[in-house]
């Protein structure tokens, strides 16, 4: 998603799965995957000359959690991308969030091949609160990560207007 939407050349730590990965990652349901992120990708979107996101792309392997507390630290909001041939692993990263009370949107990531559900059967699943967003999104394409980022920074107005008056 990162690399997808960054208007500046995103530092990216994507490297070839290899055999030292077998254990370490789990590939259930990716079989086919060929990559993983080794450490973290940065890029930067801005959305007017007021507002500029900085992206941090993190794996969600347990061994980074580090690096979501310091990401975490400031942060106004988040994206959790949702694969749903393992919709399971989100719901560690959407725990992290909600524990922090930080705001956060479910991308679920449109793949070929993978099962089909609804927004609404999506937010059921993982048990969201109702005012979370959830969008369908292919986080290869700009124009799909564009709108989940855009619905976000929505999220975020919503939230903080409404909390303030």
């Amino acid at each position: 998603m990162v690399s997808s939407i960054s208007e500046i050349a995103p530092l990216r730590t994507e490297e070839l799965i290899t055999e030292l990965s077998t254990g370490v990652d789990d590939l259930s349901g990716v079989e086919g995957k060929t990559t993983t992120t080794v450490a973290l990708d940065f890029g930067r979107i801005t959305i007017d000359e007021n507002l500029v996101l900085y992206l941090f792309g993190t794996p969600g392997q347990d061994r980074f959690w580090f690096l979501w507390d310091e990401l975490a630290r400031g942060a106004l909001g988040a994206v959790v991308i949702a694969d749903t041939r393992r919709l399971e692993n989100s719901f560690a990263a959407i725990d992290f969030f909600e524990r922090r009370g930080l705001s956060f949107a479910v991308a679920v990531n449109c793949f070929e091949n993978a099962p089909v559900y609804t927004t609404e059967e999506v937010r059921d699943a993982l048990d969201l609160d109702p005012h979370a967003p959830v969008v369908l999104c292919d986080a290869r394409d700009r124009s799909s990560c564009k709108n989940v980022l855009m619905t976000l920074v929505e999220h975020l107005i919503v939230r903080a207007t409404t909390s303030v008056a």
